[in-house]
């Protein structure tokens, strides 16, 4: 069993930036950032096992990181927008086979809130 656990969500005005952390088991495995806002379908952010992946919406703004030692995965998001407000959540795969589709993962974190005011 894999446990993930999110922290570092938060309030923030736009132009701003945050820093996600996700610490679980990550060695060896695919691990994904992925965010839900309500009324919305959960949507993936990034990915990576050794190089990142990240949707159209954000890439150039947020950055995927992982420190295998400290078994911890980070997602830089910088120039937050009000439309990044959501539920972030970590999520991992157990293959380097990256996606950003949720249905590929099978682990998750219980989410951490990012709110962004305009």
């Amino acid at each position: 069993q894999v446990q993930l656990v999110e922290s570092g969500g938060g309030s923030v005005q736009a132009g701003g930036s945050l820093r996600l952390s996700c610490a679980g088991s990550s060695s060896g495995k695919c691990i994904g950032w992925f965010r839900q806002a309500p009324g919305k379908e959960r949507e993936g952010v990034a990915a990576m096992y050794v190089s990142g992946v990240y949707a159209d919406s954000v890439k150039g703004r947020f950055t995927i990181s992982r420190d295998n030692a400290k078994n911890m995965v980070y997602l830089q998001m910088s120039s937050l927008k009000p439309e990044d407000t959501a539920t972030y959540y970590c999520a991992a795969r157990i293959t380097r086979w990256c996606s950003l589709s949720d249905e590929d993962f099978n682990y998750w974190g219980q989410g951490t809130q990012v709110t962004v005011s305009s």
